[in-house]
């Protein structure tokens, strides 16, 4: 019998809240199964916890969600492996873009920072002391 998982146990293994975890769903991340009373219990399958693995790589990476579904949707689809690896890296080349331009703002601000930094201890060098 193949394992399955309930929303707290996924929770608690992965430190996220079951929040978290159905809006994941609601982003159609996650497909459990419904059981119970009008369906309100979810069973989550080994395949669902490797979605929810893979999930939390790719943000831990920065892609956003919807990046995220389309490069997990792409292996679990029966396209060739060639157009699969060539939209991941697409998406990993427009996400490493987007990364070389945030750093490039950083490391520009941070020059800035320096620059006032500099200045300010200059003119409190110039300062009479107080005795």
């Amino acid at each position: 019998m193949t394992p399955t998982y309930s929303i707290g146990q996924l929770a608690a293994e992965f430190d996220l809240t079951t929040r978290a975890i159905r809006f994941y769903e609601d982003m159609g991340l996650l497909h459990p199964e419904r059981t119970g009373a009008g369906g309100k219990q979810r069973v989550y399958s080994a395949k669902e916890r490797t979605r929810l693995r893979l999930t939390l790589r790719a943000k831990r990476l920065g892609l956003t969600l919807q990046e995220a579904k389309e490069i997990i949707d792409l292996y679990e689809s029966p396209r060739d492996t060639g157009v699969q690896l060539g939209r991941f890296i697409e998406v990993l080349g427009t996400h490493r873009q987007r990364l070389l331009t945030q750093l490039a703002d950083l490391q520009a601000n941070l020059a800035e920072i320096d620059e006032h930094m500099q200045e300010a201890h200059a003119l409190l060098a110039k300062q009479p002391s107080k005795k």
